[in-house]
């Protein structure tokens, strides 16, 4: 095995750090940690036997995390290649597998050691070792899984090209390398690469943070001391399922499709009462446009420092990234927002085509303003506005687009509670009446009339 990852080209950086390069490293030393008489020495068997379990250990923390089944082998191999960054799978996902490029030789040479790696009996390691992990992780059954504890649409993708590359292993004639090819070529082309083409929501961290420095984290992707971490319990929601608010709505899917298609579309504020559904609008656009490319990064307001380094990190990905901001405000000593400004518009670098930022506030022009900011006015004929106050609502103008979204007035609330009852409380309200009675009993004694609101109330129902 060691000698089949030192021909990798394309998929060399596997062998870094990797469960592969740990049992590779197993094999390596099994072989030449023999005594003359061609035994292993005792010590030499345990200190094997524990490197060997403790990479059989990382392999099921991955495959718990990303719920793997069956052949835990075969799906991290089939990880590997879908979120390996390189050459060619670079490439390939933003123009496919170009005829006649001579990186394409590269890519099969690698691919066919991939089929070997697939075929690869682990028997000898427990013969040889007394560690059975490995042969009874490539014949695995998992217990059943909720959909928020493991990426589920990970495990899908992986499985899929796991199970088709396994029967190209099987196969194993002339043309297998060629149809592996195709098969990951694809993938890359349909999917993407990496963990931003396997998921479609994240956050971001530094690895700098002493918590987070020497943790091994397969979920995440980094670029530098910058995390990306995909968000695996997103709860789906639906533009339809938001209930009034349509020209809101209308104006943010049309900005929103433009970017998609690549037009000319602009930063977005949404802006207005608490509980109207402006976050949920925002993480509703995931939901229906995931799988025309859309990408979105959550980022909180102490990480404006690290903005021009997602921007970095994103640019030249296939994929539209919305940089997301949820209840953005600031005090009257918070200078965070200068940060902000500056990757909006302005700087020497043009802001990439492939990202736009969006953000949800309760405040119109975002940060609090005081009568102090308008000390330094002039009256001299004219009066001008305060250089403060200017500086302050400049942050506000440098989102092309606008949208309010106010409390809903006591129809629009008893549309909402009905609508959400119907949906989820089917039957048990017939009197409609009193159901709407009940809801505005609620809404006085939780916060006035919001669609959060009424959220709240029909899910205290359903939990009596």
């Amino acid at each position: 095995m060691y000698s089949l990852l030192s021909s990798l080209v394309l998929y060399r950086n596997l062998a870094d750090d990797s469960v592969l390069a740990d049992v590779a490293g197993v094999y390596r030393d099994l072989a030449a940690r023999r005594d003359p008489a061609g035994d292993l020495p005792r010590d030499v068997r345990c200190d094997l036997a524990a490197r060997a379990n403790a990479a059989a250990k990382r392999l099921l923390d991955l495959a718990t995390t990303y719920g793997f089944d069956r052949d835990l082998w075969a799906d991290y191999l089939a990880f590997c290649l879908l979120t390996d960054e390189n050459s060619f799978s670079l490439t390939a996902e933003r123009r496919g597998a170009v005829d006649g490029g001579s990186v394409n030789a590269l890519a099969r040479a690698d691919l066919s050691v991939f089929l070997e790696l697939l075929r690869w009996d682990f028997s000898d390691l427990s013969t040889d070792l007394g560690a059975p992990a490995f042969e009874s992780l490539c014949n695995w059954k998992s217990i059943p899984k909720q959909r928020a504890n493991y990426f589920e649409g990970v495990s899908r993708e992986v499985r899929s090209l796991s199970d088709a590359l396994a029967a190209c292993a099987a196969d194993g004639g002339p043309d297998a390398p060629a149809h592996a090819f195709a098969l990951v070529s694809d993938a890359y082309r349909r999917l993407g690469v990496g963990l931003f083409g396997l998921n479609a929501a994240f956050r971001i961290r530094r690895t700098e943070d002493a918590l987070l420095r020497d943790a091994y984290t397969p979920e995440a992707y980094s670029v530098g001391t910058l995390q990306f971490v995909p968000v695996n319990n997103a709860r789906p929601v639906r533009l339809q399922d938001i209930v009034g608010y349509d020209l809101q709505k209308e104006r943010l899917v049309a900005n929103t499709q433009a970017f998609l298609a690549g037009r000319p579309a602009n930063n977005v504020l949404l802006y207005g009462d608490a509980g109207t559904g402006k976050s949920t609008c925002v993480k509703a656009l995931l939901t229906e446009y995931a799988d025309a490319g859309l990408r979105i990064i959550e980022i909180y307001k102490y990480q404006f420092r690290d903005l021009s380094r997602v921007i970095e990190a994103v640019k030249h990905r296939n994929y539209r990234f919305i940089v997301f901001i949820d209840d953005l405000s600031f005090e009257e000593n918070e200078v965070e927002y200068k940060f902000l400004k500056a990757v909006i518009e302005g700087g020497v670098e043009q802001r990439p085509e492939n990202v736009l930022i969006y953000a949800t506030s309760n405040r119109r022009h975002l940060i609090r303003e005081t009568w102090n900011d308008r000390n330094d006015i002039e009256h001299d004929g004219d009066v001008h506005r305060s250089d403060t106050v200017e500086e302050k609502l400049s942050l506000a103008e440098r989102f092309g687009v606008s949208i309010n979204f106010s409390t809903p007035a006591p129809k629009l609330y008893h549309q909402i509670v009905l609508e959400l009852a119907a949906r989820e409380l089917p039957g048990r309200f017939p009197d409609e009446a009193e159901l709407l009675k009940l809801a505005d009993r609620w809404e006085i004694r939780h916060g006035g009339m919001s669609g959060r609101t009424a959220r709240q109330f029909i899910d205290y129902l359903a939990g009596e």
